[in-house]
């Protein structure tokens, strides 16, 4: 995550002794406003709305696409519980689809789980990790699906030549305080589709309807939320943001490092990657599940199935159907029975329990990097 230092306190301090805290009815053209600007220019897409959390930017999202009841919406089976959360919150179903080694969903598996009810799939780019977007627009094409994608935890990475979070229908951002960009809470839609932008921006904003904006005359005004912003939050972003492209090319120097002497054991495999030559995350899968635990043991490697939140058998809500109230749950509007067993994603379970992550450092010197490189190498053999 990028350091919280001077230039966030000395915007922070602008807003406050401007005493215009609001990003409207006053705050307009203020640090919130200058932040997505600078955002779609530097993500290259025509439409970036910054919401209070990465969770109500999917739920912004999947509203704005019109996903609603009945609707089954495709999840990975690694990720966040907000992933599988957000389609609930619209009234569609999450189906859990299993990861592949490259710890992103598996594309012959979202084929697999696709019926006549899947509207959209949700790819999420995990821990710094691409999914196979190719694979994926290839069958939401031709299936006539809608791609939201949750690059909550890949702001700013790189696939193919194309910003994460730009290439789909719509994107999610997460500036939660660890991610690529940290407001503490925050999140913002990306989207180059001026209508869905429209329906994002109402969607986030109950009072939308009062504002003067662009891009809404030809969209009917609907009920919406209060997913908004303060300028505080505008000010320590837009303070972030020249900070996310220095942070990513420190990840990326700092892979081939640790992949040249990783590489040099038989104990452990580089885990594949959907577009190498940008990689700015590491992950390596072990032989067996106590070889991964015993390696997990060194410093700045944690093993997947041991941080067990964002593994689906640890997302209770989601696998016992449980909503505030049963009479606003949408599993009672499915149609069709979804049921959910701790074993449905068996394949899941068994990559995560032999793979690790494995930091890359930006915060430390190359030399440093090597020097840990050697020693994790002599760690796996």
């Amino acid at each position: 995550m990028p350091r919280v230092g001077f230039s966030e306190w000395f915007a922070l301090t602008k807003v406050v002794a401007r005493g215009q805290l609001l990003r409207y009815r006053g705050g307009e053209q203020g640090y919130t406003t200058q932040f997505e600007q600078n955002l779609e220019k530097q993500m290259g897409v025509k439409h970036a709305l910054t919401v209070n959390s990465g969770t109500s930017a999917l739920i912004s999202a999947l509203a704005a696409a019109g996903i609603g009841p009945g609707d089954e919406v495709l999840v990975p089976a690694y990720t966040w519980v907000a992933t599988a959360i957000a389609p609930l919150m619209v009234g569609a179903i999450p189906i859990v689809v299993d990861v592949n080694e490259s710890l992103t969903i598996d594309p012959e598996d979202i084929k697999r789980k696709i019926t006549p009810y899947t509207k959209a799939i949700m790819p999420v780019h995990m821990l710094n990790l691409v999914c196979d977007m190719d694979a994926i627009v290839s069958i939401a094409r031709e299936h006539r699906l809608k791609i939201i994608e949750d690059a909550c935890q890949a702001v700013g990475l790189m696939y193919k030549g194309r910003r994460v979070g730009t290439i789909g229908d719509a994107g999610a951002y997460s500036f939660n305080q660890f991610k690529n960009l940290n407001s503490g809470e925050g999140g913002a839609v990306l989207t180059n589709d001026d209508r869905l932008f429209t329906r994002a921006r109402m969607f986030h904003d109950a009072g939308s309807y009062t504002r003067e904006y662009s891009y809404e005359s030809n969209e009917a005004p609907f009920i919406g939320m209060n997913f908004k912003v303060s300028e505080l939050t505008g000010a320590v972003l837009h303070a972030q943001l020249p900070k996310l492209d220095p942070l990513i090319s420190r990840l990326r120097s700092r892979y081939p490092i640790m992949v040249k002497h990783l590489s040099q054991t038989d104990k452990l495999k580089i885990s594949p990657h959907n577009d190498p030559d940008n990689a700015a995350g590491l992950t390596v899968i072990l032989n067996t599940a106590e070889d991964a635990k015993r390696f997990a043991k060194n410093r700045g490697v944690d093993r997947l199935i041991d941080t067990g939140r964002h593994v689906y058998t640890n997302w209770r809500p989601i696998m016992t159907q449980r909503t505030f109230d049963d009479r606003m749950n949408p599993w009672k509007w499915a149609k069709r029975d979804i049921r959910y067993s701790e074993d449905m994603c068996s394949r899941t379970l068994d990559i995560l329990s032999r793979t690790c992550r494995v930091s890359l450092g930006p915060q430390y010197p190359i030399p440093f990097m090597e020097l840990r490189g050697r020693s994790l190498l002599k760690a796996a053999s």
